[in-house]
């Protein structure tokens, strides 16, 4: 009965959305933009984990791609890349939805391609403030004025499910930022490396 509300809900109110958002990265030097649909239709399948375990599936991004997005009774929101199980990738729709915002109001910035692992990088990032509107336990979200970063969970049913994150900079401020936190992340990796 549950998913029978869930996936009438989502109908409701989510039914028929469509909606683009940009992202940048640089390859080489060049800068790319990459303009990607989203569209809130709900799909034909369902499915059950266990007996409290049920979630449906929604179109989602319109690429060609190896996973469904699902939505669970509960109101996470995943994915199933093949492995046949529920993999979070929000905690709900709307927290997607203020995540795709973010990623779009940050695409005319830098992101970052620095050397250094992402995750690390960002962990050494400071004066951020988290955004709970677009954050939960598989992604997180945090802006200042010159720095973005979004840290996630990869989307895999094959491996431990790790923690990656992007990076956005704005201006030489920004710039200052990042390359100030990569030194760092480097000098923690090696002391690690060293006592390890």
């Amino acid at each position: 009965m549950m998913l029978v509300i869930r996936r009438e809900g989502f109908e409701q109110k989510y039914g028929g959305l469509r909606y683009q958002v940009r992202s940048s990265y640089t390859v080489e030097g060049e800068r790319r933009e990459v303009l990607r649909d989203w569209h809130y239709d709900l799909g034909q399948g369902m499915w059950s984990g266990s007996a409290d375990d049920w979630y449906f599936d929604w179109f989602g991004e319109r690429v060609s791609s190896p996973v469904r997005y699902l939505v669970h009774t509960d109101g996470r929101v995943g994915v199933d890349d093949g492995g046949g199980t529920f993999l979070e990738i929000a905690p709900s729709i709307p927290t997607l939805i203020e995540s795709h915002a973010l990623t779009d109001a940050v695409s005319t910035w830098d992101r970052t391609t620095a050397e250094v692992d992402s995750f690390a990088l960002a962990e050494q990032l400071d004066g951020l403030t988290d955004i709970p509107e677009a954050s939960g336990s598989t992604i997180r979200w945090r802006l200042s004025d010159n720095v973005a970063v979004e840290e996630f969970r990869n989307w895999s049913s094959d491996a431990p499910r790790r923690w990656r994150a992007f990076i956005w900079s704005r201006g030489e401020a920004g710039r200052r930022q990042v390359e100030e936190a990569a030194v760092r992340a480097v000098a923690t990796q090696q002391t690690l490396s060293a006592t390890g």
